[in-house]
């Protein structure tokens, strides 16, 4: 397969990457210090076209690829692995309105999402289902021409700031087909939120849980027919799970980049690092599984926008693959650093921090063998 770039993909490609170096880069440290999220650089992203990159171009989308889409995000993680990140998880959001919403509610919200003037959560994981995300019982009851909320959600990125939330709770029976998708607005009666989750990485980016209490939801923000949530929601992952293996693959370059400049600076036995053999072969071994993981996310890319039938499976092959192996870069920069890679003052520990994430979310990579496994057997 050709997977060299388009001249207009290119462009695309330095469009991100000049961004990524000049307003997220040098900003990177301080905001994961500090615990900061920079609404107003999503907001310059935003008019890149990054808020809305596969959203269709009448209500202000980009109408990109999913292979383009992987090159952006690819390219501003490089500067900052959460900052993408979240882009990606706003883009799933503003993707679910697009591709399933009525047209008078894809116009009623995406003009704004896609400059983010609004800014989009995606509420899916439960307190109580996290993989097991069909068990979820947050519940919508249809009660005149509104449904009612009640329920939680937990690890959602954004909750608190966001002023949309794509939310998917059980309007029916037990199971996937008893859920369906709505579109909750910040500042409804009973909708609240929970203290900011102190975690490990991801630190500039909010993440709390959302509580529904007795919210009502005009029919109208309901997303598709009822109890079509559960499939749009798998159908918005295997899209999410490519994103986030693309923000791998920038934060594992980053580190890979960042581990040889060093190799070339510091000297030991009377030599520089570069020139020890053991340690060009771990080099080398780096530029390798990085090369592998950017081939099979981009194949995934490829698959998603083709439409091919096993689409579902590469992209669950390429985020189990591109998310360990990407997170080993990092783990292997930081070692070459030695004790340095350990302080805060060298930006390795921060980028092994928010990569390691990445094997969780968007379903653990133990739910991407349970996928790959039942597609392999399903064929």
């Amino acid at each position: 397969m050709d997977f060299s770039l388009t001249d207009d993909q290119r462009a695309i490609q330095e469009m991100a990457q000049a961004f990524a170096r000049d307003e997220l880069a040098p900003h990177a440290a301080g905001w994961d210090e500090e615990s900061h999220f920079p609404v107003d650089v999503l907001r310059q992203a935003a008019a890149l076209g990054f808020a809305g990159v596969y959203v269709q171009e009448d209500v202000g989308g980009s109408g990109l690829s999913r292979l383009d889409a992987s090159l952006i995000f690819e390219a501003l993680s490089y500067g900052c692995v959460p900052t993408a990140a979240y882009l990606t998880i706003h883009n799933m959001a503003s993707w679910m309105i697009d591709r399933f919403a009525s047209d008078e509610l894809r116009h009623k919200y995406l003009p704004r999402l896609t400059t983010m003037e609004l800014i989009a959560s995606y509420c899916l994981t439960e307190p109580g289902s996290g993989s097991d995300a069909a068990a979820m019982r947050t519940s919508a009851r249809l009660d005149g021409d509104h449904y009612v909320l009640n329920g939680s959600k937990a690890f959602i990125s954004g909750a608190g700031v966001s002023d949309v939330y794509v939310v998917m709770a059980r309007s029916g029976a037990d199971g996937p087909k008893g859920v369906s998708a709505f579109v909750v607005e910040k500042g409804w009666e009973g909708l609240s939120f929970g203290a900011n989750e102190k975690k490990m990485g991801w630190k500039s980016q909010p993440t709390a849980q959302v509580n529904f209490d007795n919210v009502r939801v005009p029919v109208e923000n309901r997303i598709g027919g009822e109890g079509e949530g559960f499939r749009f929601a798998m159908m918005g992952l295997d899209g999410g799970r490519l994103n986030i293996a693309s923000c791998s693959l920038g934060g594992a370059a980053f580190a890979l980049d960042t581990a040889k400049a060093y190799m070339e600076t510091r000297n030991q036995f009377g030599k520089p690092l570069k020139d020890f053999q053991a340690l060009q072969f771990k080099i080398a071994d780096m530029a390798t599984d990085l090369q592998a993981s950017q081939l099979m996310v981009r194949n995934a890319a490829s698959a998603l926008d083709n439409r091919d039938p096993h689409a579902t499976k590469l992209c669950a092959m390429a985020k189990r693959f591109a998310t360990d192996s990407c997170f080993d870069v990092a783990n292997n920069a930081l070692q070459l650093h030695g004790g340095y890679g350990y302080l805060a003052d060298y930006p390795m520990e921060r980028i092994v921090r928010d990569l390691r994430v990445h094997q969780i979310l968007e379903g653990t990579n133990e739910i991407m063998r349970v996928i790959i496994g039942r597609e392999m057997f399903r064929q």
